[in-house]
């Protein structure tokens, strides 16, 4: 069992992976701007997390945890103090009280930016990649933290299959609950620290995918 802290823990993809975290026996620290609409289970504690709160203000909250997942998401509505900046405050408040896991959901070839002309859907989401890619990239850079990017493609809200694609490809969607899945069985595989993983919808298992890496 590990404590672990979900930034954004209000979300559609953070609802489905604190399902999946509590069902493999973890104790989930739900942060949220809005602490009351995170999902309401037995070893879920919502909290009370602003992202435009100082690094200190942040590490307190997630003093007590052995790992981190960063799923905030602005919707466009405030990239660099959520999507960007509010991301490094949270690695370096991990990096403060030692916690070295930490996994990032980004967002598919948010480190290339050469590829976002290239794929309509990228192209229209220009701003939020640009944020991502600050982010991923002091995450690599900036950090000692054993981390995992998972980079997706476009999110849709459809069943899962519970099979993936990693690397590249032709599909350009993932369901949200193998997003979320894929996301909570990263915790498992220490073999994907140090690892920038793109995922679409496949024909893997996620299991499978994630032990091959």
């Amino acid at each position: 069992m590990k404590k672990v802290f979900v930034v954004g823990g209000s979300g559609r993809v953070a609802t489905d992976l604190i399902k999946d975290l509590v069902a493999t026996g973890n104790e989930v620290t739900a942060g949220a701007r809005h602490p009351e609409k995170v999902i309401k289970l037995n070893h879920v504690t919502a909290i009370e997390l602003n992202l435009h709160d100082s690094v200190e203000k942040i590490a307190e909250l997630m003093k007590d945890a052995d790992a981190v997942y960063f799923v905030a998401g602005s919707r466009g509505k405030d990239l660099l103090q959520t999507d960007a900046m509010g991301a490094v405050k949270t690695m370096q408040a991990a990096e403060k009280n030692g916690i070295k896991r930490y996994i990032m959901l980004s967002s598919l070839y948010a480190l290339q930016p050469e590829m976002w002309s290239k794929i309509p859907s990228l192209a229209g989401i220009m701003d939020y990649n640009v944020a991502k890619f600050f982010a991923d990239n002091y995450l690599v850079s900036n950090t000692n933290l054993d981390y995992t990017i998972l980079q997706p493609a476009s999110l849709v809200e459809e069943p899962g299959t519970g099979k993936i694609q990693i690397g590249e490809g032709s599909a350009t969607t993932n369901p949200i609950p193998d997003v979320a899945q894929t996301l909570a069985d990263i915790l498992q595989h220490d073999n994907t620290i140090g690892h920038v993983i793109m995922m679409r919808s496949g024909n893997t298992p996620i299991e499978e995918a994630l032990a091959k890496i």
